[in-house]
């Protein structure tokens, strides 16, 4: 049967939707937090530590599993397997955002530092139950579609809790602002409601639930693990993303400490950045088509390690507003362009049987560098200074990039046909 066209297709449209929900909470735990505890005096060494809230999202495949393979309580279960799980969550996620808008970062940096743990915890339990509905409620030939939507609404919730936060704190304040997410999260309950279940997935494995869930880790993990190179693939995988990791999570400090007002910061992470990021995904989904993977990988990867010297520039030109401008832009052109061989490489590690599985738990590898390596970034620049700082930021990337070629030449990546 012919797909409806995508104004029609309802799914397609909840899928978007899903994927506003999913983005929303990311920033207000990350760089909206850091934003608000910078403008309260809160130490470079606290602020770096905040990277470590972010560990929920690397190790939710630990009970990913539970999501599968148990009913959802409190009556939930009549909603289905999927919107059961998501309207148990989604609750208590709004309820933190709640507590965070409540809070105060100058004065009580630690309740603030809490509620974004809990954010985050929510919210990766959130992405779960939304990346299982996608997988099954849509066709593999539409998945394509679908993940695009779902990025789409994704990246739009990003700049709304970025950006848009921001820019609203000068209108009506930190708790207002933050306040107006927390409706906005509770409204995921709606689209939620809205969705269709999928066909049932609970699992038809003899044995209790804990039984299911350890096979359902095992099976994938057993059969990655088992393959030559796997250990030295995850090793590329985690230290793909350590210098923008370090870099990333010392932004909101460093933009002030260079004379840029809340204003500036709001421009800059923007729209444009927003533009700037999606037609890097364009441009480096184009290049994997056209020049292979490997040479993508290899390409991407350097361009991003080289633009990272823009943030070296920048330090030594406080108050320059193009000059900051250009770095953001720049900087999220060229993420997003080595992102999308990145990803790619990914998707093809996969075997198909496993393939969500075995996915969620190279995207929980993924961001390890981030929310661990990153926390002691803090520390680093108050000792080394901010133009050092960035510096070996950029020297971060280049161990990724020596794993990565040793990979390419030992155990090439599979090209996928054109």
């Amino acid at each position: 049967m012919t797909a409806p066209p995508f104004y029609r297709d309802r799914a397609l449209w909840i899928i978007a939707a899903f994927g506003f929900v999913s983005g929303l909470p990311l920033a207000l735990s990350g760089f909206t937090l850091r934003q608000w505890l910078t403008e309260g005096q809160v130490s470079l060494a606290a602020i770096g530590l905040t990277a470590n809230i972010g560990l929920s999202y690397t190790l939710k495949f630990l009970w990913a599993p539970l999501l599968d393979e148990v009913r959802p309580p409190f009556g939930l279960a009549r909603f289905g397997q999927r919107r059961g799980w998501l309207l148990l969550v989604q609750p208590p996620l709004a309820a933190c955002i709640g507590w965070l808008a409540l809070s105060d970062a100058a004065a009580a940096p630690v309740a603030a530092i809490a509620a974004g743990a809990c954010i985050a915890f929510f919210s990766a339990t959130q992405d779960i139950a939304v990346d299982a509905w996608r997988i099954e409620a849509f066709a593999p030939n539409r998945q394509g579609a679908a993940l695009a939507l779902y990025v789409w609404g994704y990246r739009l919730a990003m700049l709304v809790s970025g950006a848009g936060v921001i820019a609203a704190v000068g209108l009506v304040g930190w708790h207002v602002a933050l306040g107006a997410m927390a409706v906005l999260a509770a409204a995921g309950m709606a689209v939620t409601l809205l969705a269709p279940e999928p066909a049932a997935v609970i699992s038809a494995r003899a044995g209790g639930w804990m039984q299911r869930s350890v096979h359902a880790v095992k099976g994938p993990m057993g059969e990655f693990l088992g393959r030559a190179g796997a250990w030295v693939i995850l090793a590329y995988v985690a230290l793909f993303n350590l210098g923008e990791a370090m870099a990333g999570v010392m932004l909101a400090p460093f933009y002030r400490y260079l004379g840029f007002d809340r204003a500036a910061v709001a421009a800059a992470i923007g729209p444009f950045s927003l533009v700037a990021t999606m037609a890097g995904i364009g441009l480096g989904g184009l290049l994997v088509a056209r020049i292979g993977l490997q040479r993508a990988l290899v390409s991407t990867g350097f361009i991003q390690m080289a633009a990272m010297a823009l943030y070296v520039a920048l330090s030594t030109l406080p108050g320059n507003h193009p000059v900051l401008y250009g770095t953001v832009v720049t900087e999220a052109f060229v993420q997003g362009l080595a992102s999308a061989a990145f990803l790619a490489y990914l998707s093809g590690l996969c075997r198909r049987e496993f393939a969500a599985t075995q996915y969620a738990l190279l995207t929980s590898v993924a961001p390890i560098a981030s929310h661990t390596v990153g926390g002691f970034s803090g520390f680093l620049a108050a000792a080394v200074g901010w133009t050092w700082f960035y510096t070996i930021a950029m020297g971060a990337a280049l161990p990724g990039m020596v794993v990565m070629l040793y990979i390419i030449r030992r155990y090439p990546p599979q090209e996928q046909p054109s």
